[in-house]
């Protein structure tokens, strides 16, 4: 879950995963999978980069529970 917030500043907590596109209308506005339209005051940097966090701390904790000594694999090129 992220938080972001809506038009008059409420916060609203979003399942990240229903995030299908972002878009700057101007307003940001959010498309969710199921196609609802969320239209929210963060911008929409914002909210992808809350997004990539989110998924990252998954990851994260992960690898945590696997007893990992480093959180990601490096892959070399």
């Amino acid at each position: 879950m992220i938080a972001v917030h809506r038009l008059r500043g409420e916060p609203m907590f979003l399942n990240a995963d229903l995030v299908e596109s972002i878009e700057a209308t101007p307003d940001t506005v959010l498309t969710l999978v199921d196609g609802r339209r969320i239209v929210v005051a963060d911008t929409p940097e914002e909210v992808a980069e809350r997004i990539v966090e989110f998924r990252a701390s998954i990851l994260v904790s992960a690898a945590e529970l696997r007893g990992a000594t480093t959180p990601v694999a490096t892959i070399h090129s």
